[in-house]
């Protein structure tokens, strides 16, 4: 079965910034390659979405992710889908993942 990757609103703002942070202080071709490859490893867990740690400790359900050293995924998963909630860079702790 493959599962429906979905981001959160706050997740694709997360996404937004991150690429305008890499695109002004790096060349903007470099962070759309960047944030490419970050969806690119978001959606592959519509394949195999019971992966990573889990973080109850952030909500029920919540599991973890890194990316390329620098990023923590944090996702739910359904009955159907991934929800994306929340792509930090740098070590950024997440406030809530409701």
């Amino acid at each position: 079965m493959t599962y429906e990757v979905v981001f959160s609103p706050e997740a694709q703002n997360q996404i937004d910034e991150l690429h305008a942070y890499l695109a002004d202080r790096f060349y903007p071709g470099n962070a759309d390659r960047y944030v490419a490859r970050l969806i690119k490893t978001c959606s592959s867990l519509g394949l195999a979405p019971h992966r990573g740690a889990r973080r109850e400790d952030l909500g029920a359900g919540v599991r973890m992710i890194g990316f390329e050293h620098r990023i923590d995924i944090y996702f739910r998963v359904t009955e159907a889908q991934v929800i994306i909630a929340g792509v930090l860079y740098g070590g950024q702790m997440p406030t809530s993942l409701g």
